[in-house]
């Protein structure tokens, strides 16, 4: 009578939907089991030499299936043993179409030319601009259409300016042209958003500058604000006149004076 070996319960039921194995866990439970069957193999006295050499045929055979099973198992289960570690290869057709992409909203949001272009990459934005645009070492990017004439201003000095604000899509958010009368503000009392203030200070009266503006230097967000979080904001600006202020004080009134 032959007797059978009994398969390993790794087998017969296979343990991955369940738990997760070690590799030295399923190493062993596999080194465990082939003892098993050798030694299942080896303690049958077997009278017949010929059935006795089918039989250890038989053991050997099942013993060849299994590793092949163990095998694949254990590459389903830890598909990175095998391989090292992998970066998946950036696209280079991916950045060209999510360009095109955007250049097409920003037509139909009626943009400016010369319009930059937000490409993301998760958390990651890359700014696509012609090259005479500049960036500075705070981030803030900008180019000057016209440079204009005389001193830029300095604290306690009041701009007056026009300007268009755009999204990264290109869309007009706030314009002071269709307002009807420009900005008066006095500069060092962080009146302005901190990128658009870094960018005024350095122009000149009757300059007019695009200022690209990274959310680090951009203004607070919230529902009551247009902007939104982690985006770039997008003005046009035409610094009209700089004036220098003082304060006034007559009897309990006071205030400032800009000429």
């Amino acid at each position: 009578m032959l007797l059978t070996c009994s398969a390993p319960s790794f087998m017969s039921k296979p343990p991955f939907p369940h738990r997760t194995l070690s590799t030295r866990t399923v190493l062993g439970t596999f080194h465990t089991q082939k003892k098993q069957i050798v030694h299942c193999c080896s303690i049958h006295r077997l009278n017949d030499q010929s059935a006795k050499n089918s039989y250890l045929s038989y053991c050997d055979e099942n013993l060849r299936r299994r590793l092949l099973l163990f095998v694949s198992v254990t590459t389903a289960l830890f598909p990175t043993l095998s391989s090292s570690g992998k970066t998946k290869s950036k696209n280079p057709y991916d950045e060209k179409r999510l360009l095109e992409q955007n250049k097409r909203v920003q037509k139909e949001n009626n943009a400016p030319e010369d319009f930059p272009t937000f490409i993301r990459e998760g958390f990651q934005v890359n700014v696509v601009t012609p090259e005479n645009y500049i960036k500075s070492d705070s981030g803030l990017i900008y180019r000057d259409f016209e440079v204009g004439k005389g001193d830029c201003p300095k604290d306690g000095q009041q701009v007056t300016f026009h300007y268009v604000g755009y999204n990264e899509s290109g869309r007009r958010i706030d314009s002071t042209y269709l307002q009807g009368s420009p900005a008066k503000i006095r500069l060092g009392n962080n009146a302005l958003v901190p990128g658009f203030e870094q960018g005024i200070r350095e122009m000149r009266p009757g300059g007019k500058r695009r200022i690209i503006i990274p959310p680090e230097l951009g203004p607070p967000v919230g529902p009551s604000t247009f902007f939104s979080s982690k985006q770039f904001e997008v003005f046009d600006v035409e610094l009209l006149s700089v004036q220098d202020c003082q304060r006034r004080t007559i009897g309990f009134y006071s205030d400032v004076v800009c000429n």
